[in-house]
């Protein structure tokens, strides 16, 4: 996978049409989807998708990334999850196979649409362009089985921190730490007035 940049490859008007869609995902982010802007390289797009309820990426955080080619929109850029994942439309390598980013693309398909189309693949996985055989064979032929794989991995690779809440710095009040801080605040009171009855009894 390459991180190279292509902005120099990129017509002006290109690169202000991904620095357009990136401020309007930021500013009205599609449900589950949260886009990470890199400020110094307009070409490298990621994105967090989270897994979608009733599927066995539900509880799960995927970081996903795409590679804009020089020939960008001309040609569609490729897609990886950088999350390890089991399903039958993503190699070992992360590579990700969607129609979007091969024989149905077009020029004006936006960054919010592929993200959208790789969150709907979570939904709807397609056995017949499986890039990962084993779990295509699962999905057609034992789906309990590929489910429970499917699941064992996203809780093994991709949990969502329980004390990670984005938009604000996590609060020590919060969380495991919560309650030894709560211990230490009723032991600081018990100490204090402990010390308080000393003084008084020197009066």
């Amino acid at each position: 996978m390459s991180s190279i940049s292509n902005v120099e490859n990129l017509s002006p008007q290109t690169i202000r049409r991904l620095v357009r869609e990136q401020e309007e995902l930021i500013k009205d982010p599609p449900e589950g989807i949260r886009i990470v802007v890199n400020d110094s390289d307009v070409t490298d797009i990621q994105a967090f998708i989270d897994g979608p309820a009733g599927t066995p990426y539900a509880g799960g955080r995927f970081n996903v990334k795409l590679v804009l080619g020089k020939d960008f929109p001309h040609t569609p850029p490729k897609a990886y999850f950088l999350t390890k994942i089991f399903h039958p439309n993503v190699a070992s390598s992360g590579e990700i196979c969607v129609n979007t980013l091969k024989r149905d693309w077009k020029q004006d398909l936006g960054i919010k649409h592929i993200l959208l189309t790789i969150k709907c693949l979570l939904i709807v996985p397609n056995a017949e362009s499986a890039l990962n055989e084993e779990a295509g064979k699962l999905l057609l032929e034992e789906y309990d089985h590929y489910f429970q794989r499917a699941q064992m991995i996203t809780e093994i690779h991709a949990p969502i921190p329980k004390s990670v809440k984005i938009g604000r710095e996590e609060d020590p009040s919060d969380g495991p730490l919560a309650k030894k801080h709560a211990g230490s605040k009723t032991l600081e009171k018990k100490r204090i007035s402990k010390d308080k009855r000393k003084t008084l009894k020197r009066l």
